[in-house]
């Protein structure tokens, strides 16, 4: 019988995890972290990124309240390589704010580059983001966009509004849910995007499932 994609991707997780975990134990570096995970579709800001499962891995350090990492997703037509950075705390009344920068990076032929600023901003229930950044476009002048996201959580239930901006427009709203189970983060989400962000074809949405482990 033919596996699907999904169920190959979840075998190289648990076999991944197991390897990761194996190697972060090693190290033995404090501050050092890793995660692994699967998503039955990949969409990133409303935007879908391929149209079957994606596996994705990434390695933290923190230091203090200064952290940096990268993280790596299959887009199918390459590898997404993201690297960021960033500073972030949380005053004594409980608000949190931070202050960072992120650089997607792509191999194949799926994209070219983006490099953003990142803000942010959360106090109990809600947080708040927001990003300023330049798409380096081939062979065009490159593109300047913003991104916007209000999140509300609880008890592991959240509800997302994002919204783009400058040279990039379309709008989402993401409604998910997220739970331990047996040590794995696993999670559902319902994603409704504007046209904009579907090729301006019409609205969609999309039903995510997601599995992830973290050492």
């Amino acid at each position: 019988m033919k596996k699907s994609l999904l169920s190959i991707a979840l075998t190289s997780l648990l076999a991944t995890s197991a390897f990761i975990s194996t190697q972060a134990s090693a190290t033995g570096i404090e501050g050092l972290s890793a995660n692994v995970g699967v998503v039955s579709q990949y969409i990133f800001r409303g935007i879908a990124q391929t149209d079957t499962a994606s596996a994705s891995a990434g390695v933290d350090y923190e230091n203090g309240d200064f952290s940096v990492g990268t993280w790596v997703a299959d887009v199918q037509d390459g590898l997404e390589v993201d690297l960021y950075g960033s500073y972030a705390n949380e005053l004594d009344n409980g608000f949190g704010y931070s202050v960072g920068f992120t650089s997607y990076q792509y191999t194949g032929d799926f994209d070219t580059q983006y490099n953003e600023v990142n803000l942010g901003a959360s106090y109990e229930f809600f947080s708040v983001a927001y990003s300023v950044g330049t798409w380096e476009v081939e062979g065009g002048s490159d593109q300047d966009y913003t991104f916007l996201a209000v999140t509300a959580e609880y008890e592991g239930f959240y509800a997302t509004y994002g919204t783009w901006g400058d040279e990039f427009d379309g709008d989402y709203v993401e409604l998910g849910y997220g739970a331990d189970v047996s040590g794995f983060d696993v999670g559902v989400a319902l994603i409704a995007n504007s046209k904009e962000l579907n090729g301006g074809i019409k609205n969609d949405e999309s039903l995510v499932f997601s599995i992830g482990k973290s050492f």
